[in-house]
């Protein structure tokens, strides 16, 4: 990133935002913004998700700090995971992108009928 007046988001940034912003980190991140979990406890808390999807969700935040992986010595052995402080910092920057969203949500609306209804006139001539 640069200064304010120049917005560019260079290669590392963006894979990051990539990894922390993709389809499945937002909603496991908030499960375990509430508590550590379990792989298993995770599936059941966010059902569209699938194994390896969520195996490789879990990974990309481990890469990058933002969850950590705990080895629970029970029987069987168990893995939990946890955010981390790092991860904790997320919360303010997401909440505000969410609340962009809700109080923006309406002009997207209309912004993507008027885009469907002009994209249908273009493709009836």
């Amino acid at each position: 990133m640069d200064t304010a007046d120049e917005l560019r988001i260079d290669a590392p940034h963006r894979e990051l935002l990539d990894q922390i912003l993709d389809k499945w980190s937002l909603s496991v991140l908030n499960e375990l913004c509430e508590r550590p979990c379990r792989f298993n406890e995770l599936r059941r808390a966010i059902p569209q998700v699938t194994q390896k999807s969520l195996t490789a969700t879990l990974r990309r935040l481990e890469r990058n700090g933002v969850v950590e992986r705990e080895i629970v010595s029970t029987r069987p052995v168990a893995v939990r995971y946890r955010i981390t402080p790092l991860g904790k910092t997320l919360r303010h920057p997401i909440d505000v992108l969410l609340a962009w969203a809700s109080q923006n949500m309406p002009a997207v609306e209309r912004a993507r009928e008027k885009f469907e209804t002009r994209e249908e006139g273009e493709a009836s001539f």
